[in-house]
């Protein structure tokens, strides 16, 4: 059973930053892509980032490139997302996902496993 835990969310004042972690099992890690969701109330899911597990390709949204960075720890099946320069905008809850297309993606419909997500809290 494939399982991802995302943990590192909280609250911080904008300029601050905060590492999420994606903690995954059941499936053989170095064989997928994970990707990093948000979702802000009364908003649409949206992609922030991907990482291609096998050779480190990655992808980022506009809205978060120079400030975030996806990578990974193989040994510990886990993939972080560090987030420096937080805005208020980036208030949100954050997801990790899981696609089987080794591709740089941030579709939603690519993804079949997601876990429970972090709430991300930026004040002004």
């Amino acid at each position: 059973e494939v399982l991802l835990v995302e943990s590192g969310g909280g609250l911080v004042q904008a300029g601050g930053s905060l590492r999420l972690s994606c903690a995954a099992s059941g499936f053989a890690f170095d064989e997928y892509a994970v990707g990093w969701f948000r979702q802000a109330p009364g908003k649409e899911r949206e992609g922030v980032s991907c990482l291609v597990i096998s050779d480190g390709r990655t992808l980022y949204a506009d809205s978060v490139k120079g400030r975030f960075t996806i990578s990974s720890d193989n040994a510990k099946n886990t993939v972080y997302l560090q987030m420096n320069s937080l805005k208020p905008e980036d208030t949100a809850v954050y997801y990790c996902a899981l696609t089987p297309f080794s591709i740089q993606t941030m579709d939603p419909a690519d993804f079949g496993s997601w876990g429970q997500g972090t709430q991300v809290t930026v004040s002004s």
